[in-house]
């Protein structure tokens, strides 16, 4: 696969699969959730409910 464009997911998956960087997944995975919640809660009519969890 040299000499493709893969993109930034892409080329974190080869890093990850290459250097066996598997420890990074469950962090990589909690920031995406967090980043989700906080733009699902700021434009959203849930977001009382869900600034209470914190």
């Amino acid at each position: 696969m040299e000499g493709t464009n893969k993109g930034m997911i892409g080329e974190f998956w080869s890093y990850m699969k290459i250097r066996k960087k598997w420890w990074l997944t469950p962090i990589i995975i909690m920031i995406v959730l967090v980043g989700i919640l906080i733009i699902f809660g700021q434009s959203s009519a849930l977001s009382p409910f869900i600034y209470s969890l914190f």
